[in-house]
């Protein structure tokens, strides 16, 4: 049922570095009339939600402690591995939710936005 999400950021710049040095992907930056947004890729699947960072000046709070988004991962582990160099902090490495559920993790990101990551491995 998810759609869409955004994830604000303080920096877009350096946001952008962290989830693409993490992710190992290519985030798009685009002005959407003063709004700078980095659109994360988007395989364009229907039911595959996809989003956005978003630098909007009073637009967003950051938070460590609002809505948990999770990112889907082949295993948590190659991406949790990445998050301290690329300049986030590790709050709860891989543990496993349950045989049936797999495996989560989440982190801090370099704007302070806790963020969560699933596996079935």
């Amino acid at each position: 049922m998810i759609a869409w999400f955004e994830i604000p950021v303080t920096d877009m710049n350096r946001a952008k570095a962290f989830y693409e040095k993490v992710f190992d992907i290519e985030i798009s930056i685009h002005d959407m009339d003063g709004l700078q947004m980095g659109w994360f890729p988007n395989k364009n699947q229907s039911g595959i939600a996809t989003g956005s960072l978003v630098e909007a000046e009073g637009h967003y709070t950051l938070s460590e402690n609002g809505v948990l988004v999770y990112f889907s991962c082949t295993d948590v582990s190659n991406e949790m591995s990445k998050v301290e160099d690329a300049g986030g902090k590790v709050v709860l490495d891989k543990k496993q939710i349950s045989e049936e559920h797999g495996y989560m993790a989440y982190f801090i990101d370099s704007e302070g936005n806790r963020i969560a990551l699933h596996s079935s491995n």
